[in-house]
């Protein structure tokens, strides 16, 4: 009977030490496994992601990224400035609500209020970097974490100064100077300025001042050219590269969020033009109930199907 107890003992201390370090293997796995930050949490670390377009890779595009300059992650609603009129302003320097998003795991999802879903794997690359990649068009994105208080907006407005001049349907020639020697861009009353293709594309008119926008009729069309001057971040050239005429000369600048200064070097004359009917890019006011409505809806149904992933 001793000998079986003995024997006992032994067999239950073993079982009792095996079960002990067994727990301490368990907890310390748990611990290695637990993330130190949510993708939620990284998404609103930093108040404007700048999207880096000229590093974007792959065979397709993401039509609301292709178009921001900027977007945030803020409580499950979705931003963006598309707009340099009024960046940095527009929304408190966020831009537009143009839809909701939602995360899991190492993935955000998207519903643009435009361009609708949008299911994209997350990619951290550094404290400030992530990469966003569709899988779908194997195309990827890249944005760099800023705050508004340290965000360079003017940097961004006058890096993409082409783009500001296609956010109104014309632009309407309001003042000529008194002194310049006489020219034929004298006559030319409004410009417009598209963008088609490979390339920046204009029209101009010497229709007379004042009509209705679409009642105006174009009689030039050619290539434009927005370039930097060494040592001056405000002012730039602007050469328009006429069909079978010749190019106009330029030096640009930025009065305000509606009206440019052009210089014309030859001659020596300024003039200048006023946007006329502002193209407020991904605007989510129309329609927004049924929109938010649909939103919710997705939303509900998107979470079932994750959950019987």
């Amino acid at each position: 009977m001793k000998t079986l107890k003995l024997l006992s003992i032994i067999a239950l201390g073993s079982i009792l030490f095996t079960s002990c370090v067994a727990e301490v293997v368990i907890e310390e796995d748990v611990f290695i496994e637990e993330p130190s930050i949510s993708l939620r949490t990284l998404l609103s670390t930093y108040e404007i992601w700048y999207v880096d377009i000229e590093r974007t890779t792959g065979n397709g595009e993401i039509p609301f990224l292709q178009k921001a300059f900027t977007i945030s992650f803020r409580n499950g609603t979705f931003f963006a400035n598309n707009n340099l009129v009024g960046i940095g302003d527009n929304g408190g320097g966020f831009g537009l609500d143009v839809g909701s998003y939602d995360t899991f795991r190492m993935e955000v999802d998207i519903d643009h209020d435009i361009d609708g879903l949008y299911e994209l794997a997350v990619n951290q690359l550094s404290n400030n970097e992530i990469e966003l990649y569709d899988r779908i068009t194997n195309t990827s994105y890249f944005l760099i974490g800023h705050q508004r208080s340290t965000f360079d907006y003017d940097r961004v407005f006058y890096d993409n100064i082409h783009y500001f001049l296609q956010e109104y349907e014309t632009w309407e020639k309001v003042f000529t100077s008194e002194f310049g020697v006489l020219n034929e861009f004298d006559e030319e009353n409004y410009i417009q300025f598209l963008y088609y293709g490979a390339g920046d594309n204009f029209k101009s008119s010497q229709d007379r001042n004042g009509l209705p926008i679409d009642n105006i009729f174009y009689d030039y069309t050619g290539h434009y050219e927005v370039r930097d001057i060494a040592n001056n971040f405000y002012r730039k050239t602007l050469t328009l590269d006429y069909e079978y005429l010749g190019n106009e000369y330029f030096e640009l600048s930025v009065i305000n969020d509606s009206k440019i200064e052009l210089f014309h070097p030859t001659s020596g004359t300024v003039y200048e033009f006023e946007g006329r009917g502002h193209l407020l890019f991904k605007n989510s006011e129309n329609g927004k109930k049924i929109q938010n409505d649909i939103k919710r809806i997705k939303k509900a149904d998107l979470k079932l199907r994750k959950l019987l992933k």
